[in-house]
């Protein structure tokens, strides 16, 4: 307050004389302040309860997150254990040769199993990366993006199946297409809601002050191209299984690359500049 800035300016520059004025105009001015007396002039003449509320959440997001906006880190914990139990199934897949005479050979027989433990793992790897990149700016997490997270973790958890099936299509030598498809489908769901989430959450300005539009332009064009690319995958495989699961890899490799502005940026709100003290004055000046 202003009174008490003069005062200890006063004390500073040693005019003692205006000391008992100062203090004086200072518990004046804490009397003014004080809470029972703010409580009647609290809300502005002619402003709806509502609108004042709004006003205050404006001014502080903390406030905000407090009154109404519901923290997402619940649903990135839950999302983190659905997609740990789905990827550790897929080591199910592999199991063990029964002719333990011919070991070497039986283990160079799974390379079916292999090759879809390994491509399956990472393309899940690729999700729980992209959904991490999505929630660190996703501020609040309202009743349709709960909706749709639980529906790409029902898509995630179908993977081992989808693995199983490719694994045992290539050892087999039947029905490779089919199996391209049904893996290419599943992340093609999971792509596509990615998208949703995406879009809704930039729609309903459920992002938070982290991320600017550039930023969040950069993540949007990411998940549309991971869109297309696993759609071009899943058709090419229909074709060429080994073509499209050789398109699978790739976006493997690509989607591992940073997208610009994942990382958000902290902007506070600004912190209004502090009154400097004026000089003291010098011994022939008048103090004010």
């Amino acid at each position: 307050m202003a009174s008490m800035t003069r005062l200890g300016h006063a004390l500073a520059c040693g005019r003692h004389g205006d000391r008992d004025q100062l203090m004086a105009e200072t518990a004046a001015e804490v009397r003014l302040k004080s809470p029972r007396r703010q409580r009647g002039r609290s809300q502005t003449p002619g402003l709806s309860a509502s609108a004042a509320k709004g006003r205050v959440m404006a001014r502080n997001p903390q406030r905000a997150s407090l009154t109404g906006e519901r923290d997402p880190k619940r649903v990135v914990a839950f999302s983190d254990g659905v997609i740990a139990i789905a990827v550790t199934l897929l080591v199910l897949n592999i199991r063990p040769p029964s002719d333990t005479a011919h070991l070497l050979h039986g283990l160079r027989a799974l390379w079916p199993a292999y090759f879809s433990y390994v491509i399956t793992f990472m393309l899940v790897a690729n999700v729980w990366a992209n959904h991490h990149v999505m929630f660190d700016h996703i501020r609040h997490a309202d009743r349709m993006v709960l909706f749709l997270n639980c529906v790409l973790l029902m898509d995630i958890a179908v993977l081992p199946f989808a693995a199983a099936v490719l694994a045992n299509s290539f050892r087999t030598g039947q029905g490779e297409r089919t199996a391209v498809v049904l893996h290419g489908i599943v992340f093609e769901v999971a792509a596509l809601l990615f998208n949703i989430i995406w879009l809704y959450a930039r729609r309903d300005r459920l992002l938070a002050t982290t991320i600017d539009e550039a930023g969040a332009r950069a993540i949007g064009r990411r998940f549309l191209l991971g869109l297309a690319w696993i759609g071009v995958g899943t058709l090419l495989g229909a074709a060429v299984p080994l073509l499209g699961a050789a398109v699978f890899v790739s976006f493997i490799i690509f989607f591992w690359l940073p997208i610009s502005g994942e990382i958000g940026v902290a902007r506070p709100a600004p912190v209004p500049a502090t009154e400097e003290a004026p000089p003291c004055p010098g011994p022939d000046e008048a103090a004010p």
